[in-house]
């Protein structure tokens, strides 16, 4: 699985996660981790802190979420809080999930 971290300078405003960690699709403990921890950041930026972030998921289950640089800023913990939890998996996990960081 990949997730990229996106960025606007030094301000995180967003993530893309794409693929699947190794194991059959949909079956995999390490997909299912990093997929309940991006619902639970994604869910909690719409629905408890209120932003309105640019927000897709495809068929294949890639979601892509970003960030106006004002909304960033408001939900700046919770984007801190998801990237420590992927990078802690990913240290467990490193053939599975591979961290980027990107400009937006």
């Amino acid at each position: 699985m990949k997730a990229t971290f996106l960025h606007r300078g030094n301000t995180l405003c967003g993530f893309a996660l794409e693929g699947h960690c190794g194991g059959v699709a949909g079956c995999d403990i390490v997909c299912a981790a990093v997929s309940s921890a991006a619902y639970l950041t994604a869910n909690t930026i719409t629905e408890v802190i209120g932003a309105k972030p640019e927000l897709t998921v495809d068929e294949n289950g890639a979601m892509r979420l970003v960030l106006s640089a004002a909304e960033a800023a408001r939900c700046s913990d919770i984007l801190q809080g998801f990237l420590l939890h992927l990078d802690s998996l990913g240290q467990d996990y490193p053939k599975q999930i591979q961290l980027i960081h990107s400009e937006v």
